[in-house]
């Protein structure tokens, strides 16, 4: 009998819908019920939504509250190098064995009928959850809110909204209200809401849906501010001031994400030292990630190699703001996008701070945007652009004109993960 593994059970899996995304919730409640509604047996829930930030927020407030001793599950996604990094049980990253045994148990349980292959892997990490104690547990939405599989509780302890823009349209729809409408759907009645700095078009809907159902929100120029000063983030609410470190995680973007976090640890009640561990105990992969180690690092020789999974027109402007902020030093970015993107809204911010662009195919992605179009769209925000194979042939091209380069690999968390498996 040839042994499972939980590769081969989520390749089955990949094949229970025709579609990646269906958003609609009656397959997760379905599959839910017939595994005895394990949502209902979680350890008390932060649950976070938003189109940028929610990732690093939650690896915050995840590094806050075990720097108070507390034991936190955590679920994230996409994942980068191996489908384990979605489900962190009390802090450790899923074992093998046990993954296995979640995904298969789901598997049978749904019994062949459709479901996607985000909504079956999130009930197998809710079970995952239930069955082991924990104090907290940190929920990222995937997609959206309102109709995402992660929206499947009563009442959490907390929710929180990171900053809200134009992504995913084809799905949450073509204005920034309407998208905002989607991710306040993980607003629930009386439930407390940390709110990241917003658009008034987004805060709008926010105010209305927490208004509605009598939710307490706690927003970012209203109730809580962050700032920098003197190398040091100040944080202020109507329980006082901190003076704290600055992030671990760089750019003025995780100024604002540190916020937020600070925020949430501070409703739930953490003190001065946990809001400190959130700022210096943090670490989120690919998010302005310095390559420091590994084969491409070694080829890179005295260049600089950075990595960044952001991919919409809101993370571009972050990354321009922080690469604005470095020590000079010749800037190439290797691009590869997906082809679901705005990748003329991605690169604009960029041309200003970036000497050249290689483009790119995300290897093994059926979705990648083909290098030429990112290419081209690169040279009409006024970027010089070519492309490359790969990101080694890249790597070396620009090696071999610009020897101390600082080289950005950039434009899509599929990428991102190809670099870090093997790069690892």
């Amino acid at each position: 009998m040839i042994a499972k593994s939980s590769d081969a059970i989520l390749d089955r899996m990949m094949a229970l819908h025709p579609k990646i995304i269906d958003l609609t919730l009656d397959r997760v409640w379905r599959l839910l019920d017939a595994l005895d509604s394990p949502q209902n047996d979680l350890p008390p829930v932060i649950h976070l939504a938003g189109t940028n930030g929610k990732g690093s927020t939650q690896a915050m407030i995840r590094a806050g509250l075990e720097g108070l001793g507390k034991s936190v599950h955590a679920y994230t996604s996409p994942h980068l190098a191996r489908f384990h990094e979605r489900i962190r049980l009390g802090g450790e990253l899923i074992s093998e064995e046990h993954l296995t045994e979640i995904l298969d148990e789901c598997y049978a349980k749904n019994g062949g009928i459709d479901i996607t292959y985000f909504e079956i892997t999130t009930c197998a990490a809710l079970l995952a959850f239930a069955r082991n104690p924990a104090d907290y547990t940190l929920l990222e939405v995937g997609l959206g809110g309102r109709l995402d599989a992660t929206n499947v509780l009563d009442r959490p302890e907390l929710t929180v909204i990171t900053p809200v823009s134009i992504d995913h349209e084809q799905f949450l729809g073509n204005t920034l209200a309407k998208i905002a409408v989607e991710k306040a759907g993980i607003i629930k009645r009386g439930v407390p809401c940390i709110v990241g700095p917003q658009a008034d078009e987004a805060l709008e809907v926010i105010e209305a849906t927490a208004n509605r159902l009598g939710a307490p929100l706690f927003v970012h120029g209203q109730h809580w501010h962050v700032s920098t000063e003197r190398g040091r983030l100040i944080y202020q609410d109507e329980n006082g001031l901190l003076d704290l470190p600055m992030p671990a995680l760089l750019g003025a973007h995780q100024v604002l994400n540190a916020g937020a976090a600070i925020a949430a640890l501070r409703h739930l009640g953490a003190d001065e030292t946990a809001c400190e561990a959130a700022m210096t105990n943090a670490e989120w992969p690919a998010r302005m990630q310095r390559l420091k180690t590994g084969p491409l690092v070694e080829a890179a020789g005295e260049a600089e190699l950075w990595l960044d999974g952001g991919h919409n027109a809101a993370a571009g402007e972050a990354l321009a703001d922080l690469l604005a902020t470095l020590p000079k030093r010749p800037t190439h970015l290797i691009c590869g996008m997906l082809n679901t993107k705005d990748v003329t809204g991605y690169l604009r911010p960029l041309a200003a701070q970036a000497d050249s662009l290689t483009a790119i195919s995300i290897p093994g992605e059926q979705n990648t945007l083909p290098a030429e179009e990112t290419a081209n769209a690169a040279e009409s925000v006024g970027l010089t652009a070519r492309t490359a194979a790969d990101v080694t042939t890249a790597l070396q091209a620009i090696l071999a004109e610009t020897p101390e380069a600082r080289i950005l690999i950039c434009g899509s968390l599929y990428l991102a993960g190809n670099i870090l498996r093997d790069n690892g």
